[in-house]
């Protein structure tokens, strides 16, 4: 039996376990990148750990989400972050050098390796066709000390590509777009996306990217194109020609789902407000107003989609009503347009060009008016993420942002009468990386330099056998990242300092939400009860950190997203799911709980009896821990776990 492109990748680099769905299997990384929202604890928890050096071969660390230096936090985090990488062997990407899934496609992603990032989006370098997955900082510290990474083997669906797009006006951000709409947030879940058909030869490396990096959208592990012919040309393009291999499916390859998809029949697509499964063509909604467009991030800021961006621009002018916000991807991105008088064109037309970071996308500037309605050709369009709860933010791909800048509705970029041109990877990029500083030989001289908003990493105890808590929250369905820690200009910059930060759990649902925490922690702590989905969107572990230096024991919830809950347990924050979900309907906010006989549980069946004290009623709830995740939240998490190991070594 042949093997798929994923199980090539895993078996190349497996250290133990097998390749069957569910089972556990532990894997050998090759790249780690972080950046600086998730970042700064992951380099504290990396110095907690007892290290000297990194132990994978290629560790960066990029700056691109807290550029805003209003204070002196951000400014400190970036030094500690340069000295951290120096001290402890990794690249240093220097603010102003980029985006980091953008500039780590240009600069280090290569077929067949597996990288794991601290962003969500680090699926970005399946495009390349490599596995990259998103992880929590704490993951990401660890694998960098030497750990393997383990994972339960996801099922594999295989998107077979066939025909091609109707290019221009049709571009790769249609395609995923389109897949939201079929498969929705959840319909990746537990699995990996695979790419195939003859369809896949159509795209270009920088299109692939853009549709891998939208896969965490569908709450996929990751997702992964092959490595052909057009990925030697864009590596052959970047001067790295030295790192292409040649990476196919068997013919004889099996799935554990295919889904079919011809890329000719792929429509002008748009999430509405506020998810990015809520996906309808562009044309059913034509007319509605415009007054901001977002065109960038990891998403959409390649050179040939910035390119094409500046060409629909030249010569034109903006409404009086548009503010439009442009974010090349990266320095590298950024310098061409600009020795190619590209930028000009832009400030010309009217568009405000802004440094290379995520910017917008994560609220940090750029937030659109009151109830004003937005268009990004960005990743996410939560309620509140772009700054404004009441803000209708909508993603949809370059080129319809630009006609829309344009034309200040809501329009299908074909119906609009703007002249598109095709633009291709450039045959050679300009390679300048004097904003990326190599490791060092010779740390013995280095200093790590924190600043006073940096403090250590919070640990949790050991767990309790029996918890008895309030209720602090009880929440719906898809709740996010966001929603749980949020982001933006105002919070990030305490993501240093977890006592500081966890003031703003919960804040966009509840403002209340960590007084009552505190007030709670000393009587047994609290938990929280959700639906569906929770935790989805963002790998940012704050969302796991800050509820437990607030006490919070448990989440109960009907189903949850898988970064967020593997950052529970590596937390010491106990998972938990209702054995009948009808059971939700059991518990309101405030109710006290108790959940008896918990660590027997645990080394046991993982069932356990929930009794709603206040209600005094009875439930059952179960815990899906396998061996490594019972072992971490007994422990109080994977830091005191690894600690602990490291000692016994």
């Amino acid at each position: 039996m042949g093997k798929n492109v994923v199980q090539k990748i895993f078996d190349a680099h497996r250290v133990y376990g097998e390749l069957t769905p569910g089972s556990q299997i532990g894997l050998k990384v090759d790249q780690v990148l972080t950046q600086d929202a998730t970042g700064t604890m992951t380099w504290l928890e990396f110095e907690a750990i007892g290290i000297e050096r990194v132990q994978v071969e290629t560790a960066v660390s990029y700056v691109d989400h807290n550029m805003l230096q209003s204070n002196f936090m951000n400014a400190d985090d970036h030094q500690f972050l340069r000295t951290a990488a120096a001290k402890f062997g990794a690249w240093f990407s220097r603010p102003g050098n980029g985006i980091c899934h953008q500039v780590h496609l240009e600069r280090f992603a290569a077929p067949g390796k597996i990288g794991l990032g601290t962003d969500s989006h680090t699926p970005t370098g399946g495009g390349m066709g490599m596995i990259a997955v998103g992880v929590g900082g704490l993951e990401a510290a660890t694998v960098m000390a030497g750990a393997p990474f383990e994972i339960s083997m996801p099922k594999v669906l295989k998107v077979n590509l066939t025909g091609a797009l109707r290019k221009p006006h049709i571009t790769a951000m249609d395609v995923i777009l389109t897949l939201l709409q079929k498969l929705t947030v959840k319909g990746g879940v537990g699995k990996i996306i695979e790419y195939g058909g003859p369809g896949v030869a159509t795209l270009s490396v920088t299109e692939r990217a853009t549709i891998t990096n939208m896969g965490a959208e569908l709450g996929a592990t990751t997702s992964i194109f092959p490595s052909d012919a057009n990925t030697l040309r864009f590596l052959k393009s970047e001067g790295r020609e030295k790192d292409w291999v040649e990476l196919a499916a068997d013919a004889d390859a099996v799935y554990d789902e295919v889904v079919d998809l011809d890329l000719g029949a792929v429509e002008s697509m748009t999430a509405q407000p506020h998810s990015p499964d809520n996906v309808i063509a562009i044309r059913q909604i034509a007319g509605k107003r415009v007054d901001q467009v977002c065109i960038g991030s990891c998403t959409n800021s390649s050179y040939p989609a910035m390119k094409t961006v500046a060409l629909m621009l030249k010569g034109k002018s903006l409404p009086e009503w548009v503010n439009l916000m442009i974010n090349p991807g990266s320095k590298q991105v950024y310098e061409m347009l600009s020795r190619e008088g590209l930028i000009a064109d832009m400030i010309a037309a009217g568009a405000r060009i802004l440094e290379s970071s995520c910017g917008p996308c994560i609220g940090m500037g750029a937030a659109p008016g009151s109830g004003h309605v937005s268009i990004r050709s960005f990743n996410r369009n939560f309620q509140g993420r772009s700054g404004t709860k009441d803000a209708q933010v909508y993603l949809t791909n370059p080129v319809a942002c630009v006609v829309m800048a344009l034309k200040g509705e809501i329009i299908d970029p074909r119906d609009a009468g703007i002249d598109v041109p095709t633009v291709a990877e450039p045959e050679s990029f300009i390679i300048n990386d004097n904003l990326l500083i190599p490791p060092k030989a010779d740390t013995s001289d280095v200093i790590i330099v924190k600043g006073p908003n940096i403090k250590d990493v919070p640990v949790k105890e050991p767990l309790k056998d029996t918890i008895t808590a309030e209720v602090l929250l009880k929440t719906g369905d898809n709740i996010t990242t966001d929603d749980i820690m949020p982001a933006g200009a105002r919070v990030l910059p305490f993501r240093s300092n977890i006592p500081a930060i966890s003031e703003f759990v919960f804040e966009n649902i509840d403002r209340t939400f960590s007084s009552r925490a505190e007030a709670a922690k000393n009587k047994g702590g609290g938990i929280v009860v959700g639906g569906e989905n929770y935790g989805q969107g963002s790998s940012r572990e704050h969302a796991a950190i800050a509820p437990m230096h607030l006490g919070v024991q448990a989440v109960l919830v009907k189903s949850f997203a898988r970064i967020h809950r593997a950052n529970l347990v590596n937390f010491g924050i106990l998972p938990l799911l209702f054995a009948n979900e009808a059971d939700y309907a059991k518990i309101d906010q405030g109710d006290v709980l108790t959940i008896s006989n918990i660590l027997g549980g645990v080394r046991g069946d993982q069932r356990y009896t929930a009794e709603n004290v206040t209600k005094g009623v009875e439930f059952e709830v179960i815990s899906n821990l396998n061996d490594r995740e019972k072992e971490l939240v007994l422990k109080g998490g994977l830091l005191p776990y690894t600690k602990e190991r490291a000692l016994t070594k």
